[in-house]
């Protein structure tokens, strides 16, 4: 019966991992795409600050339903959030380094 326990919950620590890896890609390769059609738009400020309305507006529920009231799942969704970063970061930013 603990077993089972254990199982269980390390399934929805993963299933929280990956949701955080999805939210965090979402997030950061929304913001990509912003900047880089910054220099073509006409109107700069509204182009960002519709971009991060979007953006929050979906992160933020995310994370407050994976949580579904558990601070480790939490926990957990944003190491795959602050993963997915560290990997775009490093995938995108080798992009155009000239």
């Amino acid at each position: 019966m603990m077993n089972e326990f254990k199982i269980i919950t390390m399934i929805i620590l993963f299933l929280a991992f990956a949701a955080g890896l999805v939210l965090g890609a979402f997030y950061f390769i929304a913001l990509w795409r912003t900047v880089k059609k910054l220099p073509d738009t006409l109107s700069p400020l509204r182009l960002m600050l519709g971009s991060f309305v979007l953006r929050m507006a979906v992160v933020l529920p995310g994370f407050y339903f994976v949580m579904g009231g558990q601070w480790e799942r939490l926990a957990v969704a944003l190491l795959g959030f602050i993963l997915m970063r560290m990997i775009l970061t490093r995938r995108l930013g080798m992009d155009k380094a000239v």
